[in-house]
């Protein structure tokens, strides 16, 4: 006779169902346990943010009662926004300034952090001392006397008071850019310059490319603070519309549409939806460069 394959009992095979099932869901159970806080905090987070897109979508008279779900998905709410403010103006300037910002805080900041990380001259510690008391200090301490010079210039009613003193540097992205470059071996600088490079060249060709991580993330930061800023186009640009940026324009949008609040949560939706993107897109070269970012004095 033969020998035939049989299929083994039902039994048997409903109890290895039942146990895999059992597996599965102890595994899951065990991996929500684990992360229970990361889960918790991921959830108070993302609830605005899911509360301001549903009552982004629902009508007038719905989003003053308290239902939590739209009864019709009202997409037009977006382009009514756009319709009756100035919301494509207020983000070409929000773009201007976040743009020429993040580019000239991180021209201007790479080689005061490289000298003040690298160079040994007289009066390095005082300097370094000078770029965390400037970080330490409110700029509400200093908001009239550079106003008034802004004022003399006629440059006040615009951007620019903003954009052109970060030619000169940022005190947090000096610091943060000097923290990393302590972090790399000076073995590097000193075999380029015995191949005859300058400091100019040591800093483009070996110190840049390895300090892309420290630099994205200052880039990243600065561009969020740009596109995020309140107080400053608020003292200098003025009272006209087309002055104005994403954060102060939402603020003027809301004062003359305070009913209308799936209106507004379209226009926040609207304001911090590219923040997010960018954020979502960098967010590996940006937790890198902060992970990389040393704290060695």
């Amino acid at each position: 006779m033969s020998a035939t394959m049989t299929a083994p009992p039902r039994p048997v095979a409903r109890t290895a169902r039942r146990d895999g099932s059992r597996a599965r869901r102890r595994r899951a159970l065990l991996w929500i346990a684990t992360h229970a806080l990361a889960i918790a905090l991921a959830l108070m987070f993302l609830a605005p943010v899911v509360f301001i897109a549903l009552t982004a979508l629902m009508t007038d008279e719905q989003a003053l009662t308290s239902d939590l779900w739209p009864r019709a998905w009202n997409w037009e709410n977006f382009a009514e926004v756009i319709e009756k403010s100035m919301l494509l103006r207020w983000a070409g300037n929000t773009l201007m300034y976040a743009a020429l910002g993040t580019l000239f805080t991180v021209v201007s900041s790479v080689p005061v952090a490289y000298a003040l990380a690298r160079f040994r001259f007289r009066g390095r510690r005082a300097a370094f001392l000078l770029v965390v008391t400037a970080m330490m200090l409110p700029p509400q301490v200093v908001a009239v006397p550079i106003y008034l010079v802004w004022a003399r210039l006629g440059l006040t009613d615009s951007l620019w008071p903003l954009i052109l003193p970060l030619l000169l540097g940022d005190a947090f992205s000096i610091f943060l850019l000097r923290q990393f470059l302590l972090t790399i071996p000076a073995d590097y600088t000193d075999a380029a310059k015995v191949d005859g490079c300058s400091d100019l060249m040591t800093l483009l060709r070996v110190i840049l490319p390895m300090a892309r991580p420290a630099i994205a993330a200052v880039a990243l930061f600065q561009f969020f603070y740009c596109w995020n800023d309140y107080y400053g186009p608020l003292l200098y640009a003025g009272v006209e519309q087309e002055n104005l940026t994403l954060s102060l324009g939402l603020a003027t949008f809301k004062a003359f549409h305070s009913v209308q609040w799936n209106l507004t949560m379209a226009a926040t939706l609207l304001v911090t939806a590219p923040v997010i993107i960018v954020f979502f897109f960098a967010q590996r070269v940006f937790i890198e460069g902060v992970t990389l970012t040393g704290v060695k004095g």
